[in-house]
């Protein structure tokens, strides 16, 4: 199966996050590809059977600059080759921001559903001010993602 991994950040971490991602996936037998500042032509060109979202949450609970383009793409043409494929979404945050928290997550979760994308897993939701290891502490979600994905 091959599973697409698109990824925003801030500072870093939530594509560390992502690449982290890819290289379990693979891992496991998948075949996953990841790009930091990908395109929805980039992503047609996988032609993915999968879709993972891994995005840090900036300001008040929005998007990082870099992911912006590819969302505002996505949201405008709803590409129909992503309606029905299984996905899920990681969000970074820190939750001592109240209502904002993992913002950004939810507002993928929310693309994902108009696009048609089945979520698979609920968002995995890793909190910066409880963590300092979101790598490690998503790799359980990861390998349920894993289950799910080849189910």
């Amino acid at each position: 199966m091959k599973v697409a991994i698109i990824s925003g950040s801030v500072y870093g971490t939530a594509d560390e996050v992502a690449r982290h991602a890819a290289s379990l996936l693979a891992a496991a037998g998948l075949q996953a590809w990841h790009a930091a500042r990908a395109t929805a032509q980039d992503i047609e060109g996988f032609a993915p059977e999968a879709l993972l979202a891994v995005t840090s949450t900036t300001g008040m609970g929005e998007l990082p600059d870099s992911l912006m383009p590819l969302y505002s793409s996505l949201r405008d043409t709803l590409p129909s080759a992503l309606r029905d494929l299984p996905g899920a979404v990681i969000a970074l945050g820190d939750s001592s921001y109240g209502d904002t928290y993992c913002g950004a997550g939810e507002q993928l979760r929310e693309l994902f559903a108009e696009l048609g994308v089945r979520e698979v897993l609920p968002m995995l939701k890793l909190d910066a001010s409880e963590t300092v290891t979101p790598e490690a502490d998503a790799e359980p979600w990861l390998a349920e993602l894993v289950q799910a994905l080849k189910a």
